[in-house]
């Protein structure tokens, strides 16, 4: 059967609203809550320790009411800052409108147990890709400006601000100080490193932190941290603790720096250094370019010496007598050819005089032609009254024929 709905004409009672929550919440069940003690409250004569879990990785806490012999029944005795697994299962005081979680259960979370879950997240994130050295991005050779995170005048904040400027003085920081251990160190250093991923201005980032132990380095493996540095654009420096310390985040870093002293000597070059480099290299390049400028004032000497450079008319007197031999030996070539075609041509021409029609004129004998020009071979080629031509050797005559 469904439930009447409350409306602005029959809202439904406090008592009712309050009674409706606990009994939802109610049949939630016993859950297992990870968490860190954050505040233990013990009061005398009573049978109930009240205690507050808060998230390791964000601002959130729940509170938790235990009976003092589950709290007795941990070894060693619980304290504030403790890591703790707690079975409880999910109240609602309807009464109070208050929420907490009665526990039956505490145990404390041992080195051996977090080592086990930090490697099994470390398989996990090496499984999604989040190690890949194919993804991890070079430093720039010399920043515009450099973003810092660390915690609130600590010694890595002062170590790497005093070696990055001793090795470049010209560095510019963008410092932003973060709590680097406990349950709100997580969310102040994401949210850090989306301010300064955001600014255009920051090249690089250093996330940097002293030594100490594996519980005080926890934020640095927390799961939420390392997705967030995977996800910067900006090129990110792990500078977290000593050499042996290897929180999950190193692993994520573009990257990993042994000490954030080590960072600073990563982040900005030596000036000095790079000053000593110029002036060895300025020395190298002077050195080759003597070198090279003695070995091509070799080279036009050598050549300068050789005859053609030296007495370069030879070539010119010897190419001229070349000419004048080619034009003389053309001359004759010519004239011997234009003898023969004079020659040549005499003989045509007198072979053409033989063979001409004048010359047969000359010798007394005559061309007849009729008016139209055609040449009169026999005598039934004509009839009487026609007019003839006849071409002598000199001159020509008129004839009529009678007969």
């Amino acid at each position: 059967m469904t439930a009447p709905r409350s409306s602005p004409e029959e809202p439904w009672p406090v008592r009712v609203v309050s009674s409706k929550i606990a009994e939802w919440i109610a049949r939630l069940g016993a859950v297992w809550v990870d968490g860190e003690v954050a505040q233990l409250s013990r009061r005398p004569g009573q049978g109930m320790v009240f205690l507050t879990l808060r998230d390791p990785s964000a601002d959130v806490s729940l509170q938790v009411t235990a009976r003092r012999a589950v709290l007795d029944s941990c070894d060693p005795p619980l304290t504030e800052g403790a890591r703790v697994v707690v079975h409880a299962k999910p109240n609602f005081y309807a009464a109070r409108g208050t929420f907490s979680l009665a526990a039956d259960e505490m145990r404390q979370v041992g080195l051996g147990e977090l080592l086990a879950r930090l490697e099994k997240l470390k398989k996990l994130l090496a499984a999604e890709g989040l190690f890949d050295r194919a993804r991890k991005r070079r430093l720039p050779f010399l920043p515009n400006r450099v973003g810092l995170i660390t915690g609130r005048a600590s010694a890595a904040e002062r170590d790497v601000h005093m070696v990055a400027e001793r090795r470049w003085p010209a560095v510019e920081f963008v410092t932003i100080n973060t709590p680097v251990q406990g349950g709100s160190a997580v969310p102040a250093i994401i949210a850090a490193l989306k301010t300064l991923d955001d600014d255009p201005t920051v090249d690089v980032i250093i996330l940097a932190r002293g030594g100490g132990s594996v519980e005080d380095l926890l934020p640095f493996s927390d799961e939420a941290l390392c997705r967030a540095v995977f996800a910067c654009r900006t090129p990110v420096i792990s500078a977290i603790g000593h050499e042996p310390d290897t929180p999950l985040v190193d692993f994520v870093a573009d990257v990993r720096a042994a000490t954030p002293t080590d960072a600073a000597k990563r982040v900005v070059p030596d000036l000095t250094e790079e000053l000593r480099g110029l002036a060895i290299a300025r020395t190298r390049l002077d050195r080759g370019i003597g070198t090279m400028l003695e070995r091509e004032q070799h080279r036009i000497t050598a050549l300068r010496s050789r005859p053609v450079l030296a007495r370069p008319e030879v070539i010119v007197d010897g190419r001229q007598s070349d000419v004048d031999a080619l034009r003389h030996r053309a001359a004759r070539v010519v004239a011997h050819r234009i003898d023969n075609a004079r020659n040549e041509l005499g003989h045509t021409l007198a072979r053409l005089r033989a063979l001409s029609p004048a010359a047969t004129l000359q010798r007394g004998y005559a061309i007849v032609q009729r008016a139209d020009g055609h040449v009169v071979r026999a005598p039934d080629e004509v009839a009487p009254g026609d007019t003839l031509r006849i071409r002598l050797n000199e001159g020509e005559l008129a004839a009529k024929v009678e007969r």
